[in-house]
């Protein structure tokens, strides 16, 4: 009778630890051929069989790394909301140290592209005072230096990349930093009509805000001169003033706007020929 129960017990463990081998080939299978479309850039077909993995993945062995390809696929495919939802899933079932920074990196990357800088700076943060990636900290610092770049702070980017001897995104934040116009100058500057405008490099604009200005004041002066009191207010706060006050308006607008420029043929410049590590 004991040696029937143990034959029995046998055939139940080799049953079972077959199934088991079983399931996890086939898990296997799964994982590599969804990975191969991620390779493959089908990036849509990855999700789908991604999903299909954590779905009959009762063992939960690709837990982590089925939810940190789909993020990574939504993140090519231009879904960042999706993207951040399941790299969060990935860093929350993280099994290991590196697989929590690499998932942190990664959702700090969306952050970056979506503008929302201060959750990155946030992140970025925590990193550095983190004991487990001491070792990290240049990384870190390299990711503030593209943080400080999506933030439109070329000058604390330029400082960052200076500190990590990234010398070339140095320069460049650098370069783009002294190119930039401010805005405020602009404005101040334009007390004097047209020297905003002057200063933005927008000549013709400058002269006529400069010959508009001139026009009026003169008949607003020549007005009062004359006892034409009530056509010198009128002159004076109808169109005078509108054009002075719009020459303010105007250079401060062209600062913003050519600031504008510069910024995005800057990004355009680091998508295209920077070889680097980018967001």
């Amino acid at each position: 009778m004991t040696s029937v129960i143990k034959n029995i017990t046998f055939f139940l463990l080799i049953t079972i630890g077959t199934n088991l081998l079983f399931a996890q080939n086939t898990f296997d299978i799964q994982f590599n051929y969804a990975n191969k479309l991620f390779e493959d850039e089908n990036y849509f077909e990855a999700v789908t069989e991604f999903k299909r993995l954590s779905f009959f993945d009762e063992t939960q062995t690709y837990e982590f790394d089925a939810n940190f390809l789909i993020g990574l696929s939504y993140k090519h495919g231009g879904m960042f909301s999706e993207a951040l939802q399941y790299l969060s899933l990935a860093k929350l079932k993280s099994g290991s140290d590196e697989e929590f920074y690499t998932s942190s990196i990664e959702i700090i990357k969306i952050n970056i592209l979506r503008r929302t800088t201060f959750k990155a700076f946030s992140m970025l943060d925590s990193l550095a005072i983190d004991r487990r990636f001491k070792d990290k900290i240049i990384e870190i610092n390299y990711w503030k230096g593209w943080t400080y770049i999506f933030s439109n702070d070329w000058e604390k980017a330029g400082e960052t990349f200076t500190k990590i001897n990234q010398n070339q995104m140095a320069v460049l934040c650098d370069s783009i930093n002294n190119n930039l116009y401010n805005p405020q100058l602009a404005k101040y500057l334009s007390i004097i009509p047209g020297a905003g405008q002057f200063y933005t490099g927008e000549y013709v604009s400058g002269l006529l805000s400069i010959g508009w200005n001139v026009l009026w004041g003169y008949l607003t002066i020549d007005a009062f001169i004359d006892d034409r009191v009530l056509d010198g207010v009128l002159i004076g706060s109808l169109l005078w003033w509108r054009f002075y006050s719009g020459n303010i308006q105007n250079a401060e607008k062209f600062a913003v706007e050519k600031n504008l420029h510069i910024t995005n043929s800057a990004l355009l410049y680091l998508q295209n020929n920077y070889s680097g590590d980018k967001p």
